[in-house]
């Protein structure tokens, strides 16, 4: 599993305003990863805005209007599985260049919670729901908040 050598990021998110933007497609494991988002979020307190797409495509577009709308960073969140046709590679390119292009425009970040699996099982393994192994909505709500704290410094 690819949790191995994760770093422990020790995260405040006092005076961050963190926007949730999560895809709707494969609701099981999408709420799993919203779950530990808003978890990790909530303990480090980070005010969170939330808003749903309806599926990875679209989550580089509202990624940048929330972050162009006030937000300090960006937690998106989405799942794409595998299946028999091309689908797969064009929405997970398009949904990864996207969102690196949004962070680099902005100049915020954007924790990158877009899950590309081949199967249903490898996202309930990494959706932090009881018996996943992973919960990469968790992590990735921790690497933006670490992000922009290390923005905020560099800023100061």
């Amino acid at each position: 599993m690819s949790g191995a050598g994760r770093p422990e990021l020790e995260v405040d998110g006092t005076g961050l305003r963190v926007a949730i933007v999560a895809g709707s497609w494969h609701d099981e494991i999408t709420d799993g990863l919203l779950t530990g988002a808003r978890r990790t979020l909530t303990e480090a307190g980070a005010e969170i805005v939330e808003y749903t797409v309806p599926g990875s495509f679209e989550l580089p577009v509202v990624s940048k209007a929330a972050l162009d709308a006030g937000a300090d960073a960006v937690v998106a969140l989405g799942v794409i599985i595998r299946g028999g046709t091309p689908h797969f590679e064009y929405v997970s390119s398009a949904a990864t260049d996207g969102l690196t292009r949004v962070a680099l425009d902005t100049g915020k970040p954007v924790g990158f919670g877009v899950l590309t699996l081949d199967d249903e099982q490898q996202g309930l393994d990494r959706a932090g729901l009881p018996g996943s192994k992973e919960d990469k909505g968790a992590e990735a709500a921790e690497a933006a908040l670490a992000t922009a704290n290390l923005l905020r410094s560099m800023r100061a």
